[in-house]
């Protein structure tokens, strides 16, 4: 049926659906955004904020262990993990669980016991993020400035998630 009508714009066939990545959902701002520093917790309970992490593009993913979606993507997000360059990448998977306690028994029944999450029960990201919808990421640039956002689930094992992040590096020189 090509000369079907849509009822709204996006209902149509995509020309070539093998070329849509879900990368694509993400929102890449115009001019970096600088954020108020809040603090998270690390596994031991740790106070921790994103400026320990400037000089290195952060990566912020926003879940909870009932949310579907977020439970969906934690495997390629620890994948991710693997194939970033620790000197300039950093990933912060923060689970907004009220309980932490039972996060971690959650990612081992899961199968992902290594994976290491951050913590913020009483959501006081809020203040820097927005929470309404999770799963949810963040793309922090080297200075610790907001670039690119997602509300929504991520492929992050799509071939190319290492090359989009990578645009973020360096942005200051860039700009230069």
């Amino acid at each position: 049926m090509p000369n079907m009508a849509s009822a709204y714009p996006g209902m149509q066939a995509q020309s070539n659906p093998a070329t849509q990545s879900t990368l694509d959902r993400i929102n890449i701002l115009p001019q970096p955004f600088p954020i108020a520093l809040v603090d998270f917790t690390n596994a031991t309970g740790k106070p921790v904020n994103f400026e320990q992490y400037k000089g290195k593009v952060v990566i912020v993913n926003l879940w909870a262990t009932w949310c579907p979606p977020c439970v969906r993507e934690l495997p390629a997000l620890h994948r991710l993990t693997q194939t970033l360059n620790v000197d300039q990448f950093v990933l912060l998977p923060i689970s907004i669980d009220a309980d932490t306690a039972m996060v971690k028994p959650f990612l081992a029944e899961i199968g992902l016991s290594a994976f290491n999450s951050y913590f913020d029960p009483q959501q006081d990201l809020r203040d820097v993020f927005p929470l309404d919808t999770i799963p949810a990421t963040f793309i922090l640039n080297e200075q610790g400035e907001l670039v690119a956002y997602v509300r929504s689930y991520v492929d992050w094992d799509d071939k190319n998630a290492v090359a989009f992040l990578t645009q973020f590096r360096n942005t200051t020189e860039k700009a230069q």
